[in-house]
Formats: structure tokens, sequence, C-alpha cells
């Protein structure tokens, strides 16, 4: 078994890819991740924001939470739309793109490429800041050990989807258990003491009030509670994940995600209000989450708080998973359709887009950098591309269904569902945007329009690139064979592979050797090869009344490989205007990695050299020799061989 099989698996074949399809069981965990982790750090960032007010924080925190899960509702029965309007794929880029324009679909990919890359650095910083209110003592570790959570992450999705929600799917349904039982346990000691249960571990005193209750912290701490939302949009990107019949897969998982969000961050926020339960800055020593506090409140500090707490610290760690399913299946739609390079597109070794997660995996990495992986520092940012995406999708919904009016008489109900849900999403991100613009939201405004820019470059470049490749009528009246050139070293079996296919193509032939030192040295080296030359090449094709390669031998003072080769195919063309040139490049093919260190790799930079300077009627030929293919036939005493069996063992 190879490294890479024991690492990523075995290659699948395309006939495999129904069986990396997923069920609303491992979609739970699979997608569901991103919106459910948001229990940890949504009301918490809303209680951030409101902690100027001191212990009078907790009151409009209660309120607040009701409107980000109004808002919440709203998307569930809007995507559910969404599902059953495009069972294929009908994330915002797809809508957009059909209903409003392909400006607008760009628009909504954009942003939602930075809320799955902002989704990953914030879920793992997240899931450590859990671990850090834990283990205080791994504080100063924040930032490698977000990095190892991200590895960690790679490696499992580019063995598959499936694999990862099965994987994942432990740690997800262990943290819903545990946070529903610490949901109950504290609900039903809040209804037997009146509403002010006794904590067994008292949380942190909650610092007095500098600032008063206004409309402008109230929306700003609306705009943090909206974090909470992010993710909810993953099912119906994500719809070629799920196995037939999608649709019904989708919205039972779509269904699971929303309910247990909405119930368990509704107890949570009522928990944290009765238990008095304040937040801290991540950065301060001693730090706890609201949930490790509240967790402590109810339970103690047992087995099972630790339970719990590891849960909690799993899934946030792994809630990043739902950016690794979505944001490689979008760049793909995107990638199609030309505004992302071609490799997005393709489906690597376990049928998942590798090259969109390891994209995903180092846009994540250099945020938690250039942040240090602290969650409060990288929220600010967040949401602005989620809700974007969430009005340009919940539009073109509306849009579709309005078109749709005279064939489905039940299109208008629709239409009032995605209407409002475009009309309460846009008013939602305006809020955002400018609540959180100063705080650093100003980043994401900033690099949405850019990244728009940069993918529609990409478009013209690949419309002008087919444009120009576009062709008619094959012209087949030029049949002239072309003049071979070929540069040589020395003398040696690559050289006589190299000339006998040449004389296979044209009869017109020409090495070219350089030599690139000076004195009798050199000039022994250059008669000993056209000795050579004339006994081993000339002699015997002139028997056989073949056409006779000639022999070039150029000067290169300065030892450069590229400029003589060029300046000679220049004059080659001259003298031959109607006539093509091929160079052709002998190539030595190693089988271990240890043999590329051993030779320079000077072909790769020859050609991209000739085919760069010169005319288009110059090609380039690579004439492979095998090293390994060719060892049997070599004599005991062969240098290579010895060398290869010294190494090899």
């Amino acid at each position: 078994m190879s490294f890479s099989h024991l690492l990523f698996g075995r290659r699948l074949a395309n006939r495999e890819a129904k069986g990396t399809k997923i069920g609303a069981f491992a979609g739970l965990a699979a997608m569901g991740l991103d919106g459910l982790s948001s229990i940890a750090y949504g009301p918490e960032a809303t209680l951030t924001v409101l902690m100027p007010l001191g212990a009078m924080a907790l009151g409009p925190l209660v309120p607040i939470t009701g409107a980000v899960l109004a808002l919440l509702i709203v998307l569930y029965f809007s995507y559910r739309q969404t599902i059953a309007a495009y069972p294929k794929g009908g994330g915002s880029y797809t809508v957009a793109q059909e209903n409003i324009g392909h400006s607008a679909g760009l628009l909504a990919a954009t942003a939602l490429m930075l809320d799955y890359v902002l989704n990953v650095a914030v879920g793992i910083s997240a899931g450590i800041a859990a671990l850090v209110s834990a283990a205080p003592t791994l504080q100063p570790l924040t930032l490698p050990l977000c990095l190892a959570v991200l590895a960690v992450l790679t490696l499992v999705n580019l063995r598959g989807t499936r694999e990862a929600g099965l994987i994942f799917a432990v740690p997800t349904y262990l943290f819903i258990g545990t946070l529903i039982v610490v949901v109950a346990i504290g609900l039903t000691k809040t209804i037997v003491a009146g509403g002010e249960p006794s904590p067994l571990i008292s949380p942190p005193p909650i610092p007095d009030g500098t600032a008063t209750l206004g409309l402008w912290l109230i929306l700003r701490a609306f705009a943090s509670g909206c974090t909470a939302m992010t993710g909810v949009e993953a099912v119906s990107n994500g719809m070629t994940a799920f196995k037939e019949p999608t649709q019904l897969h989708a919205r039972r998982t779509l269904s699971a995600i929303v309910g247990i969000l909405t119930l368990v961050l509704a107890g949570v926020v009522l928990l944290s209000r009765a238990y008095r339960i304040g937040a801290m800055n991540q950065a301060d020593p001693g730090y706890q989450t609201m949930l490790s506090q509240l967790t402590g409140a109810v339970v103690g500090h047992g087995i099972f708080y630790y339970v719990t707490l590891g849960s909690i610290l799993v899934v946030l760690a792994l809630s990043a998973n739902t950016s690794f399913t979505g944001f490689p299946r979008l760049c793909q739609m995107i990638a199609v359709d030309g505004y992302l390079p071609r490799a997005f597109a393709i489906p690597g070794r376990r049928l998942v887009y590798s090259v969109g997660i390891l994209f995903l995996t180092g846009s994540a990495g250099i945020l938690l950098v250039a942040f240090d992986g602290i969650t409060d520092r990288l929220i600010p940012l967040f949401a602005v591309g989620a809700f974007l995406a969430f009005t340009l999708s919940q539009s073109g919904m509306a849009v579709h269904w309005w078109r749709a009016r005279r064939e489905d008489k039940g299109s208008l109900s629709s239409l009032a569902i995605n209407g409002f849900g475009a009309i309460a999403t846009g008013a939602a991100l305006a809020i955002i945007i400018a609540a959180k613009f100063v705080e650093g939201a100003w980043i994401t405004v900033i690099v949405i329009p850019l990244a728009f820019l940069l993918l529609s470059a990409i478009k013209r470049y690949y419309d002008r690139l087919s444009s120009r490749l576009r062709t008619g009528k094959i012209d087949f009246t030029e049949r002239e064979p072309p003049i071979v050139l070929i540069p040589i070293e020395r003398w040696d079996r690559l050289v006589d592979k190299a000339l006998r296919f040449a004389l296979q193509l044209s009869p017109d032939v020409i090495a070219i050797h350089l030599v690139a030192l000076e004195g009798d040295d050199a000039e022994d080296r250059s008669a000993s090869l056209r000795k050579r030359w004339a006994s081993a090449v000339e002699a015997p094709l002139k028997k056989l009344g073949v056409p006779v390669p000639r022999l070039v031998q150029i000067q290169s003072p300065y030892r450069q490989l590229a400029e003589p080769l060029i300046k000679l195919v220049r004059e080659t063309e001259a003298e031959n205007p109607k006539r093509s040139i091929a160079m052709l490049l002998p190539v030595l093919v190693t089988t271990h990695w240890w043999e590329r260190l051993l030779h320079p790799n000077r072909t790769t930079m020859l050609q991209k050299a000739v085919l760069k300077a010169c005319d288009k009627r110059v090609g380039v030929i690579i004439v492979p020799w095998h090293l390994e293919a060719d060892e049997t036939t070599d004599p005991p005493g062969n240098p290579a061989r010895q060398l290869h069996q010294t190494i090899a063992g």
C-alpha cells in the first residue's frame, strides 16, 4: 500500500460516484455544523456588543435573539422553496444568475466564497477558544492549534464528502445531545426556582455598565447575532452531494438544522439571562465562553461538563466542514462557467474537487495567521457575504416565481415567501454593514468587489482564448516535413534515440552542440564529437542513401543555453519562411525522487523559452528515454545502474 493510498484512500472510478452521496443522517454532520456551531458563538457575539451595559445587557439579549430567530424561520421557508425549484443545485449563484443576470450571480458567488472562507476561520478559532476555556494553559498555543485543526479537516475532506460526514456524525450528535440535556436541566431548574436558579458553579461577575441602551447599540448587537444564520444556505448549495431522492434528503437535512438551532439557541439565551452569564474578552487570562459558564452553572464541573465542552470544542472546530463541503462545489460551478481556473472543475482521486479544498485551506490559513486565531477579531468580517448571498438568492427566487405565476397557480404564495425573505435579509444586510463597518466589515466590503473584478477578468480571458482558438476549414495543402533541430550536450543514448526519431520525421535534421567552455579541453571535446559524428552518423547513413543530418557547433561564452538556440531558430525561420520547425528535446525520465535531484531540469526552461520567443511555426517535441526501462539491457558495470543499486539499498 502506497503512502498516498493510506493517507487519502484508494482512487475512485467515475462509476463509484453514487456511493459517495449522502443522506440526511450524514448530511446533518456534513452541512449542518456551520449553523449548529453558531449556538456557541452567536449569542456570545450579541452579548459582547451589549456588555458595556453591564448587568443590563441581559435584558435586550432575549428580544434581539428573538428577532434573529424570526429571520432564521423566514430563511428556512425561503430555502425550502429554493430546494424545490432547483433540486439539482440551487445555490445563490445559480438562482441569481438564472433569474437576475450573470453579474448578480457572480456577485452572489464572490460573497459566498468569502463567507465560506470566513466560516472556516471563525469556526476553528471558536473551537480552540472553547478548548482554552477548559484548559487555560493552552492559550499561548491558540494559533498553532487552529492551524493543526485546519490541516486535519483538509485531510479528511480530501478523502471524500461521505467519509467526512460519517466521521463527524459522532461528535455532531454528541454535541446536540449534550446541549439539549444542559438546556433541559437548566430550564427545569429555572422553572422550579421561579426564574432565579442557583448556579452550581457561579459564573464570573458581570462588570459595571459604562453605557446606556440605544438604538445604535441594539442594531450592532442584532448584526453580531446574525452570525447564527450563516450556513443555512449550505444545503441548497450542496444539492449534488445528496443521494436520490435529493430533494427529500435535502429538505430533511435543512429542517433538522433549523429546528435544532432554533430550540437550542432559544434555550441557551433564556438560561444565560436566568443564570446571569456575561461575555468575556477572549484575550484575557481565565477566559471562558458563555457555554462553558452556562454548563458549569447548570451541571457543575463534573464529567458531564468536560464531555459537553469536549463536544462543543470538536463541533466548533469541525463546523468548518460545511465550507469544505460547499466551497469546492461552488467553485466547480463557477469554473465550468469560466470564472475560475478550469482546475477547480476537475474531480480528484476521491471524486471531490481537490483544488477547491486546497484553495479554501490556504485562504483560511492566511486569515487565521493574520488575526492570530482570535474569534472576536474575525466576527466583524463575518455575515456580510452570507447576507448578501441570502438577499440575491431570495430576490432571484422572487423573480423566478413571478415569471411562473401564469403556469403555476401556487407560485404566488412562494413569491410572497421569497419576496419577504429578500426584503428581510436585505434590511439585515444594511444593518450589518452599517453596524460592523468600522469594526472590520469594511474589509469585506472592499474584498467582494475586488474578487468580482478578478473573476470577471478570468472569464474575459477564457472568452478571448475560446474565440482565438475557434477554427474553420483545416488547410491540408502544406505537407512538407519540418526542419528538425536537436540540441545535444554530449554523445549518449539519449542522442541516439533522438536522432532515430528525428530521421523518421524529416530528412532535414540539424544537431546543435553548444560549446560552453574555452581552451584546449573544449577544443578536444568538440573534435571528439565531430569524429564520433562522422563515424557513427554520417558514414552509416550515406551507405543507406539517407540524407545526413548536419552537426552545428555554437560557441556560448556565457554558458547560456536558451539564447544561442533561439538565435539559431530565428535564423532558420528567416531562411525557410514557408516551413515548420520542430525543436526536438531528448529527456531523461527518472523513476525515483532522489534521481530528479541529481539531474538539472533544463528541458522545461528551454521549452518555455523557445515557445515564448519564436514564431508560431516552431513546435517542441519531447523524446523520453526511460532509465528504469533500460536497466535490464545495461552492462553490469554501468555507473548509472551501480548508483541506483547503491542508493536503493
